[in-house]
């Protein structure tokens, strides 16, 4: 898989990432970037009582190195398609881990 460039926008006090979330997987990975910018995510969680939503809140914390205090689901709580607010980082930053973790 080619590793596309994808958009992240500079909020106030950090970055919004846009993200495409594929629960039940058989391991938390990302798996790739929609032509959109938006981030494909598999995850082990069900998509019941907020299970992936916490989950997917933990894996962007270890992935981006940030507490998970530091993010926020701000939209899409019920949907595949969510925008993560992430505090005190930049788009670059977030933009260089996401590439790191990004899988094969």
């Amino acid at each position: 898989m080619s590793k596309r460039s994808f958009r992240l926008h500079d909020g106030q006090h950090g970055a919004a990432l846009a993200i495409r979330v594929t629960p039940k997987a058989s391991r938390n990975a990302i798996v790739g970037v929609l032509d959109d910018g938006t981030i494909k995510i598999h995850l082990t969680a069900p998509p019941v009582e907020g299970q992936a939503n916490q989950a997917l809140l933990e894996f962007l914390s270890e992935v981006l190195g940030v507490p998970k205090s530091n993010l926020e689901i701000v939209a899409g709580h019920s949907g595949r398609d969510k925008l993560v607010s992430i505090l005190n980082m930049d788009v670059q930053t977030v933009h260089q881990r996401i590439l790191a973790h990004l899988s094969d």
